[in-house]
């Protein structure tokens, strides 16, 4: 069978031609840079549509050693304010021309090693990672010694030499704390969260400062538990056995206080009157609750926009700061305040 007629792939000399530019210019138009003019720009795109043409991206990859794919690393992708989080990253990626790529690591560091080894393999651009329990310096530094940007997100591994976006934790439970003891509240917990994540030592040291400015002698319970609802459905058993009179509780995350509040309920107890409970990233199903959560809030799409201006400061081969705080806010509802309308 001949073969001769088939038609020729077509190449970047070939739109360089057709658009009567440079191969540089098309080079330049094909990277997104902005060292093109718009008029240049315009007759590359009219000539790429006109002739076909498809960029090969895994090949250009093999010339710069740098593909266009951000590696998003996320360790639970079940926790709702992990997802939330995804599509923020997503859309600020998006914004830079590049290629978002999202793994799930299901809070397991050798998973997550697994993953990056593989990740390594298509030439990313960088990693964005919310680092599983367990992750240490040394192999994040490593990570970064072998040519990959790193930047952590939400978690911090500390010492390390990837800069961190991370909300507030400290100030959000410090103002959650403050405002049940404003209200006279004397018995108090913070319940969920283990010892093994950044994101529980900061929160609960909020916690801690508030109670002891306020008053030292005010009596406080601290029961760490897996960050799932079932986590807090067991953390509120253990807290109410040792403790019947809690009056409140902080919980470290929204879906810690849903499983609170369930078991709050089996107790015989009412939410919000009885035991009044707050929250942490205020999901978007917290203020549809009977009765709805307060919570801390953490606005994603503001941790999506600071994690990509380092992440461009990274590929410019610029320093970003290394540790960036995004402030938080205390949302109150009718599980901590009964004056607040639901």
């Amino acid at each position: 069978m001949n073969n001769n007629n088939k038609p020729e792939k077509v190449t970047i000399f070939d739109v360089a031609k057709e658009a009567q530019v440079s191969k540089s210019t098309v080079s330049l138009v094909l990277t997104q840079s902005d060292k093109v003019s718009d008029k240049s720009r315009e007759k590359v795109l009219q000539a790429i549509e006109k002739l076909g043409y498809v960029y090969n991206r895994d090949a250009a990859a093999l010339r710069s050693k740098r593909s266009n794919l951000v590696a998003i690393v996320i360790n639970d992708l079940t926790n709702p304010y992990s997802a939330q989080l995804a599509i923020g990253l997503e859309k600020h990626i998006g914004a830079l021309g590049m290629l978002p790529m999202l793994v799930n690591t299901n809070e397991s560091f050798e998973r997550q090693k697994q993953v990056v080894n593989t990740l390594k393999e298509y030439n990313v651009a960088a990693f964005v990672m919310c680092p599983a329990p367990g992750t240490d310096k040394n192999w994040v530094n490593q990570l970064i010694q072998s040519g990959f940007p790193v930047i952590n997100i939400m978690r911090e591994v500390q010492y390390s030499d990837a800069p961190t976006i991370l909300p507030d934790n400290q100030k959000g439970t410090m103002l959650a704390t403050e405002h049940l003891l404003s209200q006279g509240m004397k018995n108090l917990a913070f319940v969920g969260g283990t010892e093994d994540i950044s994101d529980y030592h900061e929160r609960l040291a909020g916690f801690n400062t508030a109670m002891r400015l306020h008053n030292e002698h005010t009596p406080s319970v601290i029961v760490p538990s897996q960050t799932n609802r079932q986590g807090g459905r067991e953390a509120f058993k253990e807290l109410y056995a040792q403790s019947a009179d809690i009056e409140a509780i902080v919980c470290f995350s929204d879906v810690i206080a849903y499983g609170v509040i369930e078991e709050i309920r089996n107790a015989g107890l009412e939410p919000g009157k009885d035991i009044k409970v707050v929250g942490f990233d205020d999901l978007e199903d917290s203020r549809m609750m009977s009765p709805a959560l307060s919570s801390v809030h953490i606005n994603a799409n503001e941790i999506g926009k600071r994690t990509c201006l380092v992440l461009s400061e990274l590929l410019d081969k610029s320093t970003p700061p290394l540790r960036t705080l995004v402030d938080v806010k205390l949302i109150a509802r009718a599980s901590s305040d009964q004056k607040v309308a639901g």
